[in-house]
């Protein structure tokens, strides 16, 4: 809830700064050779989550218990829906497979050590074969990769790409790659396991040190297991995913994991090619082309090699997890060779670091960054009331070149779910942050499943906890079960305030992906407003939109409590943009087709009359 509160900085101060940023912003083309027409929204799925039914919800259940889900749960109907909500891409989380506690041996499948698995169903980003996919979700363990393949077959059919994790920085303590293609040899198989480094080792080593299960409570919350026993058979000691060189890593350490070596010595010092200064200018094509005589690390080639092998069974694009953790110049080589085999590849990376953002864009040749430490966490701030919507504005002109590329999002998992008391409090109050975050940029949108029927991640899973949505148990997810109502996938089980978010969700998306103003020009409308209209609330925010054919004006109250009634003033620079006369203009809400109002133009400036509720967005068109 926004909360009425004092700034020190006054308004006139804060007026002031933003003076001289009320500029348009167009759409940055850097990097982008196929760019998209259309905006894009990608749907986040858990994949072991989504068709699961059973709503035990014990903590620390079994999959007899709290059941999972399948790949086959994905069913034609299923896919409609989601296609149908405006989804363009389905980024199937957790697909390859990686370490849990469950008995597959019967198939090939060593067991794993719940000792170095988190939960029990274990964490998608300790990666055991990078060549198969999760037996959790297959109704066949030993048929799994082809039950795979057919979702890719079933999703491209229904009309959206397909989109998996590479997780390049790190991966599982025990890696055994059973279905390996010939040719291809595991991690570590050919590593010198006495050097603490070597170019083309896979990991780094702590030499005649033995690994050390890590003090992190109880494995299985106390629960029987024969594996068990305090011991892990590591030896030497390799480094933990997140950079421990400790042999035993704290509890806080990712010590699930490995951390994967690209040719980076201790002491951070780089033992590969470098670009050449004035390849961030340079296509996909000239970055493979310079990458193709070049001798690189072994770990390198088996990443590229991996991208390749599932780019040709049909996945259209890799969410790349902490991309930052791996070296701009592996992924300038990895990212143009799948380009070169697919040029509309959908590439998105986890990286966090904004002084970073442009070397992973134009050096190393990433689609779309996650927009989190500037869009993210700044509208959270502002709907827990720490802060006005106004630096929305100057994060916009701040990273006008790239803003392309900066993928959008609330939810996913591994954030608080926006309905949670922990975020937005209720879905209601999220509604005004979906609207900017899917209007304010030519960027993807991302929304995570449940999120379009107010999902809040209320369970305490066992090793997860509540806020969001475990990623380490098996679970069920509520408000979702209700909308897939037994199979039927037709929000049968919703209630009427669920069915009528997912009503604004499918509106809003729908819009986006078929408006030619959201992948046009922006500018923002707050300054004017803010310093000379009464009635313009600080927790109204405005901005304009618009290409040669399409002209919209959206206004979002993130207020809960309380309407807001203004005339909202559009200054002459922009009439004088959208080439128009004095005069008045209908403008229509786009999204319920409800709420018309008048744009009157006198002496070459703007004003509408908005009346607008608590928590309540318009996005007018002209």
């Amino acid at each position: 809830m926004i909360k009425k509160i004092t700034i020190v900085a006054s308004i006139s101060t804060l007026l002031l700064a933003a003076a001289c940023k009320t500029t348009a912003i167009q759409m940055d083309t850097v990097n982008k050779e196929t760019a998209p027409e259309k905006k894009e929204v990608v749907y986040q799925v858990f994949t072991r989550l989504f068709g699961n039914q059973n709503t035990t919800n014990k903590p620390w259940g079994t999959i007899e218990e709290n059941g999972v889900g399948k790949f086959n749960d994905f069913t034609d109907k299923a896919l409609k829906e989601i296609k149908d909500l405006g989804v363009t891409s389905i980024w199937y989380t957790g697909v390859p497979h990686h370490a849990l506690v469950r008995d597959y041996t019967s198939i090939g499948i060593s067991n794993d050590d719940p000792e170095v698995v988190k939960g029990r169903a274990g964490s998608p980003y300790a990666v055991k074969d990078y060549y198969n996919v999760n037996p959790d979700l297959a109704v066949n363990p030993a048929n799994r990769l082809q039950e795979f393949e057919a979702l890719i077959a079933r999703t491209h059919k229904a009309g959206m790409k397909v989109i998996i994790d590479i997780v390049p920085n790190h991966i599982a303590r025990k890696y055994e790659g059973k279905t390996n293609p010939i040719g291809v040899r595991d991690f570590g198989a050919d590593d010198d396991i006495s050097l603490e480094y070597k170019r083309d080792n896979n990991f780094y080593y702590i030499p005649n040190t033995r690994f050390e299960i890590p003090d992190a409570g109880k494995p299985l919350n106390g629960e029987t297991n024969p594996l068990i026993d305090g011991k892990f058979n590591e030896f030497p000691a390799k480094w933990t995913g997140n950079g421990s060189r400790l042999a035993k890593p704290d509890k806080n350490d990712w010590y699930e994991t490995v951390k994967v070596n690209y040719g980076i010595r201790p002491d951070g010092s780089k033992d590969f090619p470098e670009l050449p200064a004035g390849f961030d200018t340079k296509s996909y094509q000239e970055h493979f082309d310079f990458w193709k005589d070049k001798s690189v690390p072994n770990s390198w080639i088996k990443f590229r090699d991996i991208a390749l092998y599932w780019t040709a069974k049909g996945v259209d694009g890799f969410r790349y997890d902490m991309a930052e953790m791996v070296p701009v110049e592996f992924w300038s080589y990895m990212n143009s060779a799948i380009k070169v085999n697919n040029p509309d590849a959908f590439l998105m990376a986890e990286v966090y670091n904004p002084n970073e953002y442009r070397n992973y864009i134009r050096l190393g040749k990433m689609d779309y960054l996650y927009d989190k430490v500037e869009t993210y966490d700044h509208l959270k701030a502002v709907i827990q009331g720490k802060t006005w919507p106004d630096g929305l504005s100057d994060i916009q002109h701040r990273m006008a070149d790239i803003e392309h590329h900066m993928l959008h999002f609330l939810d996913n998992h591994d954030e608080q779910r926006l309905a949670s008391p922990e975020f937005a409090g209720t879905p209601e109050k999220g509604k005004p942050l979906m609207v900017v975050s899917a209007t304010i940029s030519t960027a993807p949108t991302m929304i995570y499943f449940g999120q379009e029927v107010g999902e809040a991640g209320n369970e305490n899973a066992g090793f997860g906890t509540h806020s969001r949505t475990s990623i380490f148990d098996y679970i069920g997810v509520p408000n979702h079960q209700r909308w897939m109502n037994g199979g039927k996938f037709d929000g049968g089980q919703l209630s009427q305030s669920e069915k009528d978010l997912r009503d604004f969700y499918k509106r809003l998306l729908n819009f986006s992906i078929n408006s030619s103003a959201l992948m046009g020009n922006f500018q923002e409308i707050q300054t004017a407003n803010r310093n000379s209209t009464p009635g313009y609330d600080i927790a109204i925010y405005a901005y304009t939109r618009w290409s040669d054919t399409q002209k919209l004006i959206v206004v979002t109250n993130f207020y809960s409590l309380a309407s807001s009634n203004f005339d909202l003033r559009i200054p002459a620079d922009i009439i004088q943009k959208w080439n128009l006369k004095d005069g008045t203009y209908t403008i229509i809400d786009q999204l319920y087709h409800k709420k018309t109002t008048q744009l009157r133009v006198e002496n070459g400036e703007g004003k509408a009359q908005i009346s607008i509720g608590p928590s309540e967005s318009f996005i007018f068109q002209l």
